[in-house]
């Protein structure tokens, strides 16, 4: 009789598997060679691992390693920040180098946004409208860049202002661009998040907007999340750190989405190009 092989139950897991849970949780991604120098095991014994604790549905794969599987709630905020540090970095630089001095813009949560905040602190004459404390932290020492913040619940866990209070502030405005982030996009479009009160803040930046920008890592297509802040199609643009999908590049092109893929940070300095 042949023995079919069960793949672990959380009970049964090894204590190296456990081990690799928390440096997930840490970390937000974990990747095969790191683990393989960390364990002292090769990259084959690593992937086995990553393999059984994505059948179980712990971890998901993602490109040379593999993250937590959050379908339902988002990493931790340090945890996300450290996820593609360097393309966010990038990202934020590149989606800066798209808006000009002297102009009104609306920043949501994420640590994607934040970067784009970090790239256009030394900038002039910009009126900010934001729902998120640490772009107001990162924007208030410019005595050159008035912040305005929404008012509302904050969120403990980011220093994300969320909920009707918030939306409703936001509707007061209509800006020149808005700078969007996402948790998650779908293949057909979709942009998702975890927290239907965020979403609500997200959607009404959108609609207050000339200009709109979604800024976002390429692991935000390996991802899932529950809650629809809208389509990719409402956007103008879309800054990336490298090509999207092929289904998702016709998208853009069926609805006039500009895609704008990152380069250096030097390349994009906002600097260089609004002083």
């Amino acid at each position: 009789m042949n023995t079919i092989l069960q793949p672990p139950s959380l009970e049964t897991l090894s204590p190296r598997q456990s081990d690799i849970i928390e440096a997930a949780r840490e970390s937000g991604r974990v990747t095969v060679d790191d683990l393989a120098v960390r364990f002292d095991v090769t990259p084959q014994t690593i992937r086995k691992d990553l393999n059984e604790l994505c059948d179980v549905h712990i971890m998901q794969r993602v490109h040379g390693g593999a993250v937590l599987t959050t379908r339902i709630t988002n990493l931790g905020y340090e945890s996300r920040r450290s996820i593609a540090a360097e393309e966010k970095r990038k990202i934020g630089f590149k989606a800066a180098s798209l808006i000009p001095n002297d102009c009104s813009l609306l920043i949501n949560i994420g640590t994607t946004t934040e970067q784009v905040a970090h790239a256009l602190s030394a900038r002039k004459n910009l009126v900010v409208i934001t729902n998120n404390i640490n772009v107001v932290n990162i924007l208030a020492g410019n005595p050159q860049i008035e912040v305005i913040v929404a008012g509302g619940t904050v969120r403990p866990s980011d220093g994300g202002v969320v909920g009707e209070t918030a939306s409703d502030f936001i509707r007061q405005f209509k800006v020149d661009y808005a700078i969007i982030g996402a948790s998650a996009i779908d293949p057909d479009g979709s942009l998702l998040d975890y927290d239907h009160r965020e979403v609500k803040v997200a959607q009404a930046i959108i609609e207050n907007a000339r200009n709109s920008i979604l800024v976002a890592d390429s692991m935000k297509y390996e991802r899932s999340a529950p809650v629809r802040i809208g389509h990719i199609s409402q956007l103008d643009s879309f800054v990336i750190d490298k090509m999207p999908p092929a289904e998702l590049q016709q998208i853009c092109a069926e609805n006039e989405v500009v895609i704008e893929i990152a380069g250096s940070p030097d390349e994009n300095n906002p600097e260089n190009k609004n002083s």
